[in-house]
C-alpha cells in the first residue's frame, strides 16, 4: 500500500530537479550527460512506478465491484430467504388455521354425528310409540266392531223377539176386538160395537168393563210395551166440548186398566175429539163408527233398540 500511496502522490505531484551548484552550468558536457542520462532514467522510473499505481488501482477496482456483486446476490438471497421464510410463516400459519377448522368441523361432525344418534333413537322410539298405538287402535277397531256386531245382533234379536211379542198381542188382542199392527206395535180400535157410553158421558157400562178386563189379562202376559189411550168422538158438536169429552173418556179406560193391575207408568192419555173421523159421513152408523177409544200398543225394545257403543 506504500507503494501506491506514492504511486499517486507521483501523479499529482511534479518531481522537483535537484538543485545543481552554480558551477554545474559550467560543467562540462561530460557532467551534463550525466545527468541528462539521470533525468531519463527517473522519468522512466516514475513512468514505471505510474503504470505499476494504476494496475493496482484496477485490479482493486474490479476486486471491489467483485465484491459489490457477491453483496448484491447476498442482499438477493436474504431477500429471498425472508421472502420464503415468511411466506412459509403463511403457509405453517395457514397449516395451523386449517388444522384448526378441521378440529372443529371434527368436533362439529361428533355433534351432529350424536344429535343425529339422539334423533335417530328418539325416532325409533316415536316410531316404536305410533306403532303400539297403532296396534291399540287397531285393536281398540277390532273389538269396537266385534262389539257392534254383537249389539247389531242383539238389536236383531231384540227386534226379532219383540216383533213375535206384538204378532201374539196382535192375534191375542184381535179375537177382542178389531186389531191392525203397526210398525212399532198394534192398534186396537174400540168403538162402539166393543165400548159404549151415554150420552156426554164418560162412566164405563158393565159390558165396556168386562171387556176391558180381558184385555188387561192379555197385557199382563207382555213385557216391554206402552199404552197410549186415544179417546174420538164423532163430527157433531163443538170441536173444544168433543175433545175434552173425549180426552174423560179415555182416561176411564186407563183408569180402569189401572185399577185392573196395569203400572200407571205404562199409560198415555189424550183427547183427539173430531179431528180424527173414521167415516165423514153424517149417518149414525158413521158417527157410531167415529165414537170411539183407541189403545195403541207399542214395544219399547221396538222403539228404543239397543245401540251398540262406540268406540272412543
Amino acid at each position: 500500500m506504500i507503494w501506491r500511496g506514492a504511486a499517486r502522490q507521483s501523479l499529482t505531484q511534479t518531481p522537483r530537479e535537484p538543485k545543481l551548484p552554480m558551477s554545474s552550468i559550467t560543467s562540462p558536457p561530460a557532467v551534463r550527460n550525466s545527468h541528462t542520462r539521470m533525468k531519463v532514467t527517473v522519468a522512466l522510473l516514475a513512468t514505471v512506478l505510474l503504470g505499476a499505481g494504476g494496475y493496482g488501482v484496477h485490479l482493486a477496482l474490479l476486486h471491489i465491484e467483485h465484491l459489490k456483486n457477491e453483496i448484491d446476490g447476498l442482499e438477493v438471497a436474504v431477500r429471498q430467504r425472508t421472502e420464503d421464510t415468511a411466506a412459509a410463516r403463511r403457509r405453517a400459519e395457514a397449516a395451523e388455521q386449517s388444522a384448526r377448522d378441521a378440529t372443529i368441523s371434527s368436533e362439529r361432525a361428533a355433534e351432529d354425528a350424536e344429535l343425529a344418534q339422539l334423533e335417530a333413537a328418539n325416532a325409533g322410539q316415536r316410531a316404536s310409540v305410533a306403532d303400539q298405538r297403532a296396534a291399540d287402535a287397531e285393536r281398540a277397531s277390532l273389538d269396537a266392531q266385534t262389539e257392534a256386531r254383537l249389539a247389531r245382533e242383539e238389536a236383531e234379536e231384540t227386534r226379532r223377539v219383540a216383533a213375535e211379542e206384538m204378532n201374539r198381542l196382535t192375534e191375542a188382542l184381535g179375537r177382542i176386538a178389531d186389531t191392525r199392527r203397526t210398525a212399532l206395535g198394534l192398534v186396537m180400535s174400540l168403538d162402539e160395537a166393543y165400548l159404549k157410553f151415554d150420552f156426554d158421558q164418560a162412566v164405563l157400562r158393565p159390558e165396556s168393563r168386562e171387556i176391558l178386563s180381558r184385555i188387561a189379562g192379555i197385557l199382563f202376559t207382555a213385557d216391554d210395551f206402552a199404552v197410549t189411550v186415544s179417546g174420538h168422538t164423532d163430527a157433531r158438536g163443538a170441536e173444544t166440548y168433543n175433545q175434552r169429552l173425549s180426552e174423560r173418556r179415555a182416561q176411564s179406560v186407563a183408569d180402569y186398566l189401572i185399577e185392573a193391575g196395569l203400572p200407571a207408568e205404562l199409560f198415555t192419555v189424550e183427547g183427539l175429539g173430531k179431528s180424527q173421523l173414521l167415516d165423514p159421513g153424517r149417518t149414525e152408523d158413521a158417527h157410531a163408527r167415529n165414537r170411539r177409544v183407541e189403545l195403541g200398543i207399542v214395544n219399547v225394545r221396538l222403539l228404543n233398540p239397543p245401540i251398540a257403543s262406540l268406540p272412543e
